[in-house]
């Protein structure tokens, strides 16, 4: 992990949310932070490049877009763990995959431009992998904002 410094803390704190919507965004996410863009672009490629990020980009509410997602899981024995792993995440419609404890220990999510693409991703994931993909389709929609403090 890398040593943060207070405006890296600052910049982390800045970033996860009310990121500017303007012509310049990152200009202007710098000056409120006391920097230049040029800082601000440095020190984001470092952040992300170190994994202390792990992802920039605005979230978007892929059904009012007209695309789908859902959430996936399936049962991988131990033995092809890692294998499965890079087979579903070579999936371009794959996003967070995590490990679980449980008899399902992979759960991944599927993000696709129509909701035709869901099934479609599900059947080239089974067909790659030879296991079943359990998916969970969204029953009720939370907003959950969560901000973390970045701390040296």
């Amino acid at each position: 992990m890398p040593d943060l410094d207070a405006v890296d803390r600052r910049l982390v704190a800045r970033l996860q949310g009310g990121f500017p919507i303007c012509e310049r965004p990152y200009a202007e996410a710098a000056a409120d932070l006391g920097i230049d863009e040029g800082e601000l672009i440095v020190r984001l490629g470092r952040l992300l490049e170190a994994r202390v990020l792990t992802r920039f980009g605005p979230m978007y509410q892929v059904e009012r877009l007209g695309g789908a997602f859902v959430l996936a899981a399936l049962a991988v024995p131990e033995e092809c763990y890692d294998a499965v792993a890079e087979a579903v995440n070579a999936r371009p419609e794959v996003a967070h995959n995590y490990r679980r404890e449980h008899a399902l220990n992979m759960w991944f999510v599927l993000a696709t431009e129509t909701p035709e693409g869901i099934p479609a991703a599900i059947g080239k994931i089974e067909a790659a992998i030879g296991l079943p993909v359990f998916a969970f389709p969204k029953e009720r929609e939370y907003f959950v904002e969560m901000k973390l403090e970045a701390r040296v």
